[in-house]
Order: C-alpha cells, then structure tokens, then sequence
C-alpha cells in the first residue's frame, strides 16, 4: 500500500509539474526560446491568489480569476518589452534577458511581500478519497490536481488543432517567415502563446501552494526548473510529451525520496534526465527535426 501511495504522490506532484511544464513547451514550440522567468510568473500568481484571499477577503474563484488575469497580462508585458526587440538576436542574449526578467521578478516580490515565508491556504475544499477501506487516502489537493492537469492538456491539444489561432500558433511554430507570408500576425500569435502559458503558470501556482502551503519569493525557483526538465524529458514542443515528462519526473522524484534517499532525490531526478538526453536527445515524444543547409 505505500508503494501505491507513492505513486499517487508522484503523479500528484508531477502533474503540477506537467502544467507548469506546458508554459514552457509552448512558449519554445511556436517562438523558440526559453523563458525562465516562467517560474516566477507561478510565483506571482501564487501571491495574488494569496492576496486576494487573504486580504481582500475574496473566494477562491475571484482570487483565482485575479490571478490568471494578473499573470497573463505580466505574461504579454514581458513578452513586449524583454523578448520582443530580441526577435532576430542570438540565443545567448534571449536566454541573459530570461534570467533577468526572473530575478527582477524575484526581487520586486521580495521588495513587496517580504522574505518572511506567507502560509497560503488551500483553496480546494474536496474531501480525500478513502479507498481500500480507508488504508488509502487521496487528498482532494491531489484529485484536483490530476484532473485539471488532464483537463488542460486535452483543451491545449483540441485548441491547437481546432481553433485558427492554434492552427496560427503551429504556423508560426514550423516557419515564421512562411506564416508571415500567408498574412499571419507572428507578433501577435507570439503574444497570445505567451498570454496561455502564463495563465497555465498561474494555475499552477495556486495547486502548487495549495499541495505545499507556503509562499515565498523563491517559491517558483525549484519547480520551475524541474518543470523544465520535465519539458525537455517529455520532448520540449510537444503538448502530450510535457503531460508525460512531469507525470514521470514527479513519480521518479517521490520514488527517490521515499526509498533512495531524501538528499538525492533532486541529483536522481537531472541524472534521470541526462541518461533520457544520451539515448533520445529529443525527448519521450520529442520528434527530430531536419533543417535543410
């Protein structure tokens, strides 16, 4: 029965992973490049939930909403203002702005809230789930979590599929110069993956204070890089693959701690994704790409 706990744990916590992973494998899969400010957008999100709740005295739903409205607007705005005039520069520089934006989003929620660690209340209210008469319980954090990580996977990969503005998005993702061409607004089809990712990392802010109930600065840090190996793991691109990669790397982790050891768990977790990186560099369900010379 622990065993299975565990599992249950894992896949919690790597569905939280998947959908802060799912910001990432967007933003990389239509505008190529890697915003690691990604996580601090979740952090942010986290403390306007918090603020809305806590101070505002508002529900869950409201400060919900406040949130995801909050983080895709920042999403959009740093998307204009740091990585737009970018566009045409080398990686290198795209990737120094990226680690600007998030220590300056860092800081400026130091500078506001405090280093003092905020206790963020759960904002789901489900009762656990006793299975197996009662020798299993599955919190209604983690019901939650698993539901709305399918959830938004299944309307990410309908969305780019079905609707214009994602068949514009996977455009824009295979050649930008070509979907220019045939009169699509890159720039606006950029904004609008930028705004869905941070509105995901908000999301995932409130389930991931919501399953480790404290805020602070750094909150976003950790889970975001390991969202990022998630991506990567999964194939960084592909909607199914950053389902996959979190689901597995949360799994791997929980394994790791509960029968490895606690200390290594993180070591286990990158050293996992460098033997995945050696036998299929392009990830679970990555695909290669051919680019013509």
């Amino acid at each position: 029965m622990t065993v299975l706990s565990n599992l249950i744990n894992g896949i919690s916590l790597g569905s939280i992973y998947a959908i802060i992973a799912l910001g990432y494998t967007m933003v990389y899969g239509i505008a190529k490049m890697l915003n690691f400010a990604h996580g601090d957008v979740i952090m942010v999100g986290g403390y306007m939930a918090f603020c809305a709740m806590t101070y505002l005295g508002w529900g869950v739903l409201p400060g919900i909403l406040l949130a995801v409205i909050i983080c895709t607007v920042l999403g959009v705005v740093v998307e204009k203002l740091a990585y737009k005039p970018l566009r045409s520069a080398p990686s290198l520089a795209v990737l120094i702005t990226a680690i600007g934006v998030s220590y300056f989003l860092q800081n400026t929620a130091l500078l506001i809230w405090g280093s003092d660690p905020k206790v963020f209340s759960s904002v789901v209210s489900l009762p656990s789930l006793k299975l197996f008469d009662g020798q299993l319980s599955i919190s209604g954090v983690t019901q939650v979590t698993v539901i709305s990580c399918v959830i938004i996977m299944t309307a990410l990969v309908l969305f780019t599929s079905k609707t214009k503005i994602g068949k514009a998005m996977r455009a824009v993702s295979e050649d930008k110069g070509a979907a220019q061409l045939m009169g699509i607004n890159v720039n606006s089809t950029i904004s609008v993956t930028f705004a869905i990712g941070s509105g995901l990392a908000a999301l995932a802010g409130v389930l991931l204070c919501s399953a480790y109930p404290t805020l602070m600065p750094t909150t976003g840090s950790m889970p975001g890089i390991k969202a990022f190996t998630a991506a990567v793991f999964g194939g960084i691109g592909s909607i199914p693959g950053a389902m996959v990669g979190g689901i597995l790397l949360g799994i791997i982790e929980i394994f790791g701690k509960a029968y490895i050891s606690t200390q290594l768990s993180d070591a286990i977790v990158f050293a996992v994704l460098i033997v995945v990186l050696l036998v299929k560099p392009t990830g679970l369900l990555g695909k290669p790409i051919n680019e013509k010379v």
